[in-house]
């Protein structure tokens, strides 16, 4: 059954996480899309394991789409831009400022080119201000939009989540603009553009509580700061986290680790309670924690409908109980390259199954598939390979 963008078609000029993320998204979902590259091929090919021209990080936010490798400083490479243009629904691009104004396909020219085109510019920054010209990756993203504030080490010094977390959140919101998009689109059939800048969706995905202290404009009382009321908790083979937000979770806590005169004791029944009487329960709750298994730890939050769960490795991620029961984990087929594990895309639709893509394309995999399927002629895309406009 074809899932719930079935029929859109997408051109994809971005590369690295964001933008690459976004069209994955899209293609589980049933989009068709095709990823352009330069002759020299997306820089996150050769990051991290790889097999042949395909590292892992690529295959996770590039599968499902078809490959193509032009050259767009040829006459050739531009036709075939111009042609893809006409041909899709929504274009991606996530190069500096001003870079597609300077190939001749800014956004002007491609709505006179498609006026039903969904034009999706990415950037670090956005397209102006005093920042447009700075290259731009994670890590000063991260630095910028508070987010490294939020992460203070053992020395009160900021420091980076140590994920994409920038590119990643990016990337779910330029996908959800693009489908918002597509939606006015379908309603009224009116096409547009639609930046969305790095700074801008950190910024707004780290406000809600890594910025509650600044929220509101006369000043409030303030609060420990979000990310000084959670940690970690020692068990006898590992570790584990815990929560107790609310005064039903910490009574149900408490029995889970087997302390009934914690969980009676109305002092503690409440935040404030539990904030100042904290002597009285946080010792005891690090005592019964660590001299538990994760497992007979895992056992009393389940049976006792407590907030709790395990610290797994990166390694044993897949094999989390909840985990192969959700069947989040799947494998794709790549060929030579062998089998690749994936996350399964996370929405589950019930008419419209969103599905794991399939392989992730050699660089220019598709190309002469896709030339041939805008319809260039043999002759055609043998003069683009020719002339180096076509690669792959």
């Amino acid at each position: 059954m074809a899932g719930p963008l079935a029929g859109i078609k997408i051109v994809d000029l971005s590369q690295i996480v964001s933008g690459p993320m976004a069209t994955a998204l899209l293609a589980d979902q049933g989009a068709e899309v095709i990823k352009v590259e330069s002759p020299g091929g997306d820089p996150v090919r050769t990051l991290g394991p790889r097999k042949g021209d395909r590292s892992a990080m690529f295959i996770a936010v590039n599968r499902g789409k078809q490959g193509l490798a032009i050259d767009l400083k040829t006459r050739g490479g531009r036709t075939i831009l111009e042609r893809l243009v006409l041909w899709a629904d929504v274009l991606v691009e996530n190069f500096r400022p001003g870079t597609m104004e300077r190939l001749g396909f800014g956004a002007e020219r491609c709505a006179e080119l498609n006026p039903q085109l969904i034009f999706a510019s990415i950037t670090g920054f956005g397209p102006d201000g005093p920042y447009r010209n700075i290259r731009v990756y994670d890590p000063v993203v991260q630095a910028v939009s508070g987010i490294a504030a939020t992460q203070v080490d053992a020395k009160g010094q900021p420091s980076l989540v140590r994920t994409l977390v920038a590119d990643k959140v990016t990337a779910l919101t330029a996908a959800q603009a693009i489908t918002a998009a597509l939606f006015h689109r379908e309603r009224t059939g009116e096409a547009q553009r639609i930046d969305v800048a790095m700074l801008d969706a950190a910024l707004a995905f780290n406000w809600p509580e890594g910025m509650y202290n600044h929220s509101f404009v006369e000043p409030a009382a303030p609060f420990p700061e979000y990310g000084a009321l959670g940690r970690l908790w020692q068990a006898a083979d590992g570790q584990v986290a815990i929560g107790m937000m609310q005064d039903v979770e910490f009574i149900a806590l408490a029995r889970a680790l087997g302390r009934e005169d914690l969980a009676a004791d109305t002092r503690l029944h409440t935040v404030g309670g539990r904030l100042q009487y904290r002597d009285d329960w946080a010792p005891a709750f690090t005592s019964e924690i660590a001299a538990r298994t994760m497992d007979e730890l895992m056992e009393g939050f389940i049976s006792e409908g407590a907030v709790g769960g395990r610290v797994n490795d990166s390694a044993n991620v897949a094999d989390d109980p909840q985990v192969m029961f959700n069947e989040i984990v799947v494998e794709i087929d790549h060929g030579a390259a062998g089998a690749v594990r994936a996350a399964r895309p996370a929405a589950r639709f019930g008419v419209t199954p969103a599905l794991a893509g399939g392989a992730a394309p050699a660089l220019g995999e598709h190309g002469r598939a896709v030339l041939a399927g805008l319809g260039f002629s043999a002759a055609e895309i043998a003069g683009f390979a020719g002339e180096g406009a076509l690669v792959g």
